[in-house]
């Protein structure tokens, strides 16, 4: 095995996985230090397994879970909590086929001018994960359901590739962006009014 994909990595990339998950559904700010240093982690066990679409996605993760920390902190001083908003369903059209777009041009760049590992299935991961670290970020309520579809979907790519930490992993991150949805739902309907937005 090579030395970038000693178990080790694995390991204290999917406990802090799991830490960060568990913060972020409760909508703590302290999710983004365990975040980055996962995505860091992640970056080399993806790129070691000739999924580069995760690989490079760990990249955009570890910026926008920059920025995310920035908007997260500044709507705790404004608002007192970090209040959960509701996209118009223009919007949430807008997203889904912005995705499946994306979706299909970024695998089929993966296929042609690299020797990825299933560069469709990576890339149905990779995409739809884009969008929804964005939505997170902006404290979206919908990103949960994204997660649930990436969750669902990373499962099989990982047990393919003989990542089972990850496949573990994945299947926790599966039942936290449930819990995710359920109290972000609860968080929503306890707000009077929430305003829509793209």
């Amino acid at each position: 095995m090579p030395f970038l994909l000693d178990h080790r990595t694995e390991l204290i990339a999917f406990v802090l996985g799991v830490a960060n998950i568990v913060l972020l559904v409760r909508r703590s700010l302290w999710n983004y230090p365990f975040a980055l240093a996962m995505v860091s982690l992640y970056a080399f066990v993806f790129f070691e397994t000739k999924l580069y679409s995760d690989a490079l996605l760990q990249g955009f993760f570890f910026v926008v879970n920059l920025w995310g920390w920035w908007l997260w902190s500044q709507a705790g001083r404004e608002e007192g909590e970090i209040r959960v908003l509701v996209m118009s369903s223009a919007a949430r059209m807008r997203w889904i086929a912005v995705m499946a777009a994306a979706t299909l041009l970024w695998g089929t760049a993966m296929h042609h001018w690299t020797d990825a590992a299933f560069p469709y299935w990576d890339a149905s991961v990779a995409i739809p994960s884009v969008a929804a670290q964005i939505l997170l970020s902006r404290r979206f309520f919908e990103n949960w359901w994204l997660w649930i579809a990436v969750d669902i979907l990373a499962i099989g790519l990982y047990a393919a590739k003989g990542l089972w930490l990850t496949t573990v992993l994945y299947v926790i991150f599966l039942g936290l962006a449930i819990w995710g949805l359920a109290d972000w739902r609860r968080v929503r309907r306890a707000l009077s009014r929430l305003p829509s937005a793209a």
